[in-house]
């Protein structure tokens, strides 16, 4: 669908599955200003796309990411403040528009998964990895930060942990990132996990799916106050009379399939 756009990435839709694919492979996949741009540009367009039900994020060649790329850091090196911040914005941009994906996510890991890497998993709903993938805050090795995929490491890992990883830059396995919740699962046969979770979320409500998102997302602060109380209970009512509610509610009491697993399961809704 996408593919012949961009440089860095391919990309398509098959069966409501959308997959985004890291082609940099002679550089492990590292990405740079334009792998960046093409990313963000890739995801705005399936957001958007009716014919997606879910993205998955993979990578080919042997590592998932090494982080940054070489080239692209030297560039950085000899920017002012003003253009840092700008390249910085981009790749906080990616991560926000991975991470407030309005549909399911899920990330397959192979071998490594360095720094800026490990946000983009960090911002997927679920994150499946090979047993010999490897992890790595990196940062403070070279003098700085990891300071854009900060908040969707520390909403993985915790704090405690990610002051860890994120001070001694240590490389750790995948056994370790199921531990601290980097990845949910482990298994060498990627495509083969990933079928459960492709299966659930094409039986699931498109419209339930979105707004679990967003529900999420809203109380990772963790307080439970009026203002958390009205938002919930809002909610709740609101998708109980909307179209995909009252579709699903129904279904279920009338003891048949919900109109959104139909359409999927019809070759001409898929059209």
């Amino acid at each position: 669908m996408l593919s012949n756009q961009y440089k860095h990435i391919e990309c398509g839709v098959a069966q409501g599955v959308a997959q985004l694919t890291l082609n940099r492979a002679e550089v492990h996949n590292a990405f740079d200003e334009v792998m960046i741009s093409e990313m963000i540009n890739a995801i705005e367009t399936f957001a958007s796309d009716s014919q997606c039900n879910m993205l998955i994020l993979r990578a080919n060649g042997k590592n998932f990411s090494a982080g940054a790329d070489l080239n692209w850091m030297r560039k950085q090196a000899k920017m002012d403040v003003g253009q840092n911040l700008a390249d910085a914005h981009e790749l906080a941009k990616l991560m926000h528009v991975l991470d407030k994906f309005p549909k399911p996510t899920i990330a397959l890991v192979q071998g490594a998964a360095f720094g800026g890497a490990l946000g983009l998993i960090c911002c997927c709903d679920i994150a499946i990895a090979t047993a010999r993938a490897s992890f790595c805050l990196s940062e403070v090795k070279l003098g700085l930060i990891p300071a854009v995929i900060s908040p969707y490491v520390l909403r993985a890992m915790g704090n405690r942990q990610s002051r860890r990883f994120m001070l001694t830059a240590e490389r750790f396995s995948a056994d370790v990132a199921l531990t601290h919740q980097v990845v949910h699962e482990i298994n060498d046969d990627l495509d083969a996990a990933a079928a459960p979770f492709i299966a659930a979320f094409n039986a699931n409500s498109p419209q339930g799916m979105a707004w679990v998102k967003t529900l999420v997302s809203r109380l990772e602060d963790g307080v439970i106050d009026n203002a958390t109380l009205n938002f919930t209970s809002e909610q709740i009512a609101r998708i109980r009379v909307s179209d995909e509610g009252q579709e699903g509610l129904n279904a279920f009491f009338e003891k048949r399939p919900p109109a959104w697993q139909t359409a999927k399961s019809d070759p001409q809704g898929a059209q």
